[in-house]
């Protein structure tokens, strides 16, 4: 989300404090990441005006979580089934009960 993209959504009224508005910036993120501390500049935010509520992006923290995911970027592993032996010769197919 740019700059730009951000100044096109209007404000809307804070839930916390109902007196300011929560508006759209651009903000550092800071967050925990075992005893790592992980800061994301830019990152999409509603902000009050008047109390400070932040809201963070719902898009844009669940691209983060998917970032910051141990296991991103490692490959899945499937479990291998055996292959299906082809039927004897003159075996018969089982039959259901």
């Amino acid at each position: 989300m740019s700059k730009h993209d951000l100044t096109e959504l209007l404000p809307i009224p804070c839930t916390e404090c109902s007196a300011g508005m929560m508006r759209p910036r651009l903000i550092t993120y800071f967050t925990w990441l075992g005893e790592e501390l992980i800061t994301v500049p830019h990152f999409p935010a509603w902000i009050c005006d008047v109390c400070g509520r932040r809201q963070y992006d719902e898009k844009a923290i669940s691209q983060l979580t998917m970032l910051l995911d141990p296991n991103a970027g490692k490959p899945t592993h499937r479990k291998k089934t055996p292959p299906h032996s082809p039927p004897r010769p003159g075996s018969r197919p089982m039959q259901g009960s």
